[in-house]
C-alpha cells in the first residue's frame, strides 16, 4: 500500500468511520450494551456484579466477565477444568487454594487459577474489588461450584 493511501486509511480508522468491507468475523459489543447481572446468592457471598459477559463463539472455548465485589464479598468455592486466569482492576481482593494461606491481590495483578483447583477469591474486608475473569469451557462447563466460604474461613481484618 502506497504511503498516502496508508495515511487515509489510518486517518478514517481514528476517525472511527466503519469500512464497507469491513470483516464479518469481527464483532464489537459496545460498552454499556449488557446489563448489569447481580452475582447469584448461590455462588457468591455479599453483593457482587458481573458486567460484560463474553463467551466465544464457534470452536472458541474462552469466556469471561468483569466481576465487581462490594467489601467482604467473595465466591464460593469452586474449580475450573481447564483453569481460570483473573485480571485485578481496582481495589484490594484475596484469594485462596482449599488447604493453602489466603492471598492478597491488588490493581495490576494477575492470577492463574490451575485446573481442578478448589478456590475462591473475592473483595478484601473492607475495599471492593473489580477483576477480569477468562475461563474456558470443556465440554459445555466453565466452573463447579461447591460449597459457601464460610465465615470462620474468610478473613475478618486486613
Amino acid at each position: 500500500m502506497n504511503p498516502i493511501a496508508a495515511s487515509a486509511l489510518t486517518l478514517s480508522l481514528l476517525a472511527g468511520e466503519v469500512q464497507a468491507n469491513e470483516n464479518p468475523r469481527v464483532s464489537v459489543t459496545p460498552n454499556g450494551s449488557q446489563p448489569s447481572a447481580q452475582g447469584p446468592a448461590d455462588w457468591f457471598t455479599g453483593t457482587v456484579r458481573v458486567d460484560a459477559p463474553f463467551k466465544g463463539t464457534g470452536q472458541a472455548r474462552v469466556s469471561g466477565a468483569t466481576v465487581t465485589f462490594e467489601p467482604g464479598a467473595r465466591t464460593a468455592w469452586h474449580t475450573h477444568p481447564l483453569g481460570q486466569t483473573l485480571i485485578v482492576t481496582a481495589g484490594a481482593g484475596l484469594v485462596q487454594e482449599w488447604g493453602q494461606p489466603v492471598r492478597r491481590i491488588g490493581p495490576g495483578d494477575t492470577v492463574w487459577i490451575a485446573p481442578g483447583a478448589k478456590h475462591w477469591h473475592g473483595a478484601a474486608p473492607s475495599t471492593a474489588m473489580t477483576h477480569i475473569a477468562i475461563a474456558e469451557v470443556l465440554e459445555g462447563k466453565v466452573v463447579d461450584w461447591m460449597e459457601q466460604v464460610g465465615a470462620e474461613q474468610y478473613p475478618q481484618t486486613e
